[in-house]
């Protein structure tokens, strides 16, 4: 699926809390007819994946956050983003899509690849950046609302430049049972960088909940 305000979906004036990014999952997955799904969200998706897990634990078999935050509470990098954002405006300045995607990479991409996600970010107006961030920042973090008891993989690149190691292990220690897996010398999109690797991991948390004679993730 595609959040809402991004790529060709509607991008209404509001609607961007973390609750209604969680509903628009709860939606799909009824229009699908899937009752149940290891939910896979990098960067801010993975906020949305905690909370989904939160709303809906029955119909969470599993999660993998990548590049996810615990808490986007004093995070420097986050504020110098909120900073820039609230000069952005229409049409967005490709300088602004470019430096953005860039930013997220540590390792080079293939370049093709860079083009189209600067191209993906272009598609998003300005008070869709603008509302989404906010209801980001605004959101309780949901492991402070409620215990998460969904198998959890956590990957983290090592040269993330917005979210510091210490919020990976406080989102791990969040989450009972939960694993945390560092890529080094990765930024803060593991699975541009590392997609085969990130794959890999998806499959095999997706098999050790789907077979019941599966040990547990241990960490």
């Amino acid at each position: 699926m595609t959040q809402r305000g991004h790529g060709d979906a509607d991008r209404p004036a509001s609607g961007y809390e973390l609750e209604e990014f969680t509903a628009d999952v709860a939606a799909f997955m009824d229009t699908v007819a899937l009752e149940a799904a290891v939910i896979v969200g990098s960067s801010s998706g993975g906020y949305t994946a905690q909370r989904f897990s939160v709303d809906h634990p029955q119909r969470t078999l599993g999660m993998v956050l990548i590049g996810t935050p615990r808490s986007l509470r004093d995070k420097p990098a986050v504020a110098r983003f909120s900073a820039a954002l609230s000069e952005l405006s229409d049409p967005i300045d490709p300088a602004f899509a470019r430096e953005f995607v860039e930013s997220t990479v540590f390792r080079p991409v293939p370049a093709a690849f860079l083009e189209a996600m600067v191209g993906e970010c272009l598609k998003v107006p300005a008070h869709v950046w603008k509302a989404t961030l906010q209801g980001l920042l605004e959101a309780v973090p949901p492991t402070e609302i409620a215990t998460i008891t969904a198998p959890t993989l956590i990957l983290w690149g090592d040269r993330d430049e917005f979210l510091p190691r210490s919020d990976q292990e406080a989102l791990a220690a969040a989450i009972a049972g939960s694993r945390l897996v560092i890529y080094e010398g990765t930024g803060h999109v593991v699975l541009w960088e590392e997609p085969v690797r990130v794959a890999a991991e998806v499959v095999a948390l997706v098999e050790r909940v789907t077979r019941p004679e599966a040990p547990p993730l241990g960490r």
